[in-house]
């Protein structure tokens, strides 16, 4: 079975690869978690983050993107002592700000995958690569994402950031072509 090339011996790495990456998403509370994780990957290996993933869940309240909005000062300092997340000030404070501004835009249209399926047309894009240099680090459509929740008042949404969103929750399709998972997850 040919995966990805850097899906690697790591057993996490491989079961995310096979059963989440690519995988479109269309519940706002996965979308949300994804959007925290990868804020919280800023500068670090996903692996990292993967491996605290579930202190994650329980930090950030099953990422219930409501009681992340509603996380006080004291709540975020209590976070900041946490060892089950990476304890950032700035990566911990963006992603309550994130909250707020994620149920403003739920607000206007209706729910968070509505507005993020606007940066590609309203369906999946499906890219043909055969190697793992041949990916980018971004694209016109993670630009204007990131653009634009930049000036909705997101933080930690680089394009890079953004655009490694939409491979994880499916909105891109970047599976390698010789991937089994490549047509898998197509929508």
């Amino acid at each position: 079975m040919e995966r990805c090339g850097w899906a690697t011996k790591d057993p996490d790495y491989i079961q995310y690869h096979d059963e989440e990456w690519g995988v479109p998403v269309h519940d706002d509370q996965k979308l949300f978690e994804f959007l925290i994780l990868e804020g919280a990957q800023a500068g670090l290996s996903w692996l990292t983050i993967l491996k605290r993933r579930q202190g994650y869940e329980k930090a950030f309240s099953g990422f219930n993107v409501q009681k992340v909005a509603g996380f006080t000062p004291e709540k975020i300092e209590d976070l900041l002592l946490d060892p089950g997340i990476i304890r950032n000030r700035l990566k911990v404070n963006a992603a309550v700000t994130n909250a707020r501004a994620f149920l403003k835009v739920r607000e206007e249209f209706g729910s968070f995958d509505a507005y993020s399926l606007r940066f590609v047309d309203g369906q999946q894009k499906v890219n043909t690569f055969k190697h793992l240099k041949d990916i980018p680090a971004t694209s016109k459509e993670s630009d204007a994402f990131s653009r634009d929740l930049k000036q909705r008042g997101f933080k930690f949404v680089g394009s890079t950031i953004i655009y490694a969103h939409m491979q994880a929750v499916g909105m891109v399709n970047d599976h390698l072509v010789s991937c089994f998972r490549y047509r898998e997850v197509m929508e």
